[in-house]
C-alpha cells in the first residue's frame, strides 16, 4: 500500500479505530493466559509441579509483553512490515514503562558495601543498580499515545530518505521511545488522579461509596488504564476493594450479555475470562454502550455493603477474572451460596433487564454496537 493510498484512506475516525483495535487485541494475546490460569496454577497441587510452575511464570512473562504486542499488532493495523513493525514494537515497549531502573537500587549497594557484606550479595546488588528491572504491564494509555506518534512519524516518512532507511528509521525509532520516556511520567498522573478520586470515594457513607467505586471501576475496566494496578497503588481494602471488584465484574457479565448474540462464541468466551478491554474500541466509538454498564454498576454497587462483600488491595479490580473477586470475598467470610448469588445471578439478572429497558423499550442502541471486528 502507498503512502498515498494509506493517509487518502485515513481519517481521525480510522486512525483512532486501528490504534484501539491494535491495543484490544493485544490485550488479549499477552493477557488472556494469564487471566484463565493464574487461580488454577494459585493451588498447591499445580504450585508443586516443575512444569505447571514454570508454565505459570510464562504467563506472568507473556503479561510483560503486553506493550510490545501492541506496538506490532497496532503496525500490522496500518500495513507496516518488516523493519518498521520492528521499530513500533520496540518503541512501545520502551515507552509503557514496563522496564525501568529499580527505585532505591543505588542506596541498597552503597548499605550493602558499608556493611562489607559477602562479594555475592554486593555483586547482586550492583546487578539491581545496573541492570533494569521488569514488572507489571507498563502504561497502556503512553503507548498507545506514542504508538499514535510513531505512525504518524512513519507515514510522514514515506518516500522520504529511502536510501538512508536502513540508519534512519532506528535513528527515529529511539528518538521516539525517547519521547515516550519523557511524556510517561505525566500520563500516569492521570492514573495518580483517579485514584486520588477513588480515596475520597472510601470516605463517604457506605451505600453510596460502594455505589461510586463500582461505577468508576466497571468504566476504567474498557479504558486504557489497569483497575489492578489503581486498586494496588491506593491500597484498596474492605468494602472499596469489593466494590472494585464488583464493578469489574459487573461489566464483564454485561458484555457477555451484549455480546452472546452478535459475536462468534470465542470472543463472548474471551470477554467472560476477562479480556474485557477487547471491546475498548466499541466503547469508543459507541459511547452510549457506556448506558448499560453504568446502570448495571450502579445497582450491583449496593450488593457490596448490603450483602458485605470485602477484597483486599491484591484482589481490587480483578472482578471475575479467575473468579478472584468471588473467592476473596467467601475468604472474607461471605457464604459461598451468597456469593453466587451476589456476584453471578444477580448482576446477570440486572444486566439482562436493563437490555430490555434500554434496547428494546427506550430504543437508545442495538447489540450490534458490541460486535467485535478485529
Amino acid at each position: 500500500m502507498t503512502k498515498e493510498n494509506t493517509t487518502a484512506s485515513l481519517t481521525p475516525k480510522s486512525f483512532l479505530h486501528k490504534v484501539l483495535n491494535g491495543t484490544a487485541i493485544g490485550v488479549i494475546v499477552a493477557l488472556l493466559p494469564n487471566c484463565i490460569f493464574a487461580i488454577i496454577f494459585s493451588l498447591d497441587f499445580f504450585k508443586n509441579n516443575a512444569f505447571f510452575a514454570t508454565w505459570n511464570v510464562a504467563n506472568v512473562l507473556f503479561q510483560a509483553t503486553l506493550s510490545a504486542v501492541i506496538g506490532t499488532l497496532v503496525a500490522l493495523e496500518f500495513n507496516f512490515k518488516g523493519m518498521k513493525a520492528a521499530l513500533l514494537t520496540a518503541i512501545a515497549f520502551v515507552s509503557s514503562g514496563a522496564s525501568s531502573k529499580l527505585a532505591g537500587a543505588t542506596e541498597l549497594l552503597g548499605y550493602v558495601q558499608k556493611q562489607k557484606a559477602p562479594s555475592e550479595i554486593t555483586a547482586t546488588a550492583n546487578k539491581m543498580v545496573t541492570g533494569f528491572y521488569t514488572t507489571g504491564t507498563g502504561d497502556i494509555i503512553n503507548v498507545m499515545l506514542i504508538c499514535a506518534l510513531s505512525v504518524l512519524v512513519l507515514l510522514w516518512l514515506e518516500g522520504k530518505f529511502e536510501s538512508f532507511n536502513f540508519v534512519l528509521l532506528p535513528i527515529v525509532g529511539s528518538l521516539l521511545a525517547t519521547v515516550g520516556l519523557f511524556t510517561l511520567p505525566y500520563v500516569k498522573m492521570i492514573s495518580s488522579l483517579i485514584g486520588q478520586g477513588i480515596i475520597y470515594f472510601t470516605d463517604l457513607q457506605p451505600y453510596l461509596m460502594s455505589v461510586l467505586i463500582c461505577v468508576t471501576f466497571a468504566i476504567l475496566i474498557v479504558a486504557p488504564i489497569s483497575t489492578v494496578a489503581i486498586g494496588l497503588a491506593i491500597g484498596l481494602n474492605g468494602l472499596a476493594a469489593g466494590a472494585s471488584s464488583m464493578g469489574v465484574g459487573t461489566t464483564c457479565i454485561v458484555l457477555v450479555v451484549h455480546s452472546f448474540f452478535v459475536n462468534k462464541p470465542g470472543v463472548t468466551a474471551a470477554v467472560a475470562l476477562g479480556s474485557m478491554k477487547m471491546m475498548m474500541t466499541n466503547v469508543f466509538e459507541d459511547p452510549i454502550s457506556y448506558v448499560p454498564i453504568v446502570a448495571t454498576s450502579a445497582a450491583t454497587g449496593l450488593l457490596v455493603p448490603l450483602f458485605t462483600i470485602t477484597g483486599t488491595p491484591a484482589s481490587a479490580g480483578f472482578g471475575l477474572v479467575g473468579l478472584t473477586g468471588l473467592f476473596t470475598s467467601v475468604t472474607g467470610g461471605l457464604p459461598m451460596g451468597l456469593a453466587i448469588l451476589a456476584w453471578l445471578v444477580i448482576p446477570t439478572v440486572v444486566a439482562i433487564l436493563f437490555r430490555l429497558l434500554f434496547e428494546k423499550v427506550l430504543n437508545l442502541y442495538t447489540a450490534d454496537i458490541f460486535k467485535f471486528e478485529p
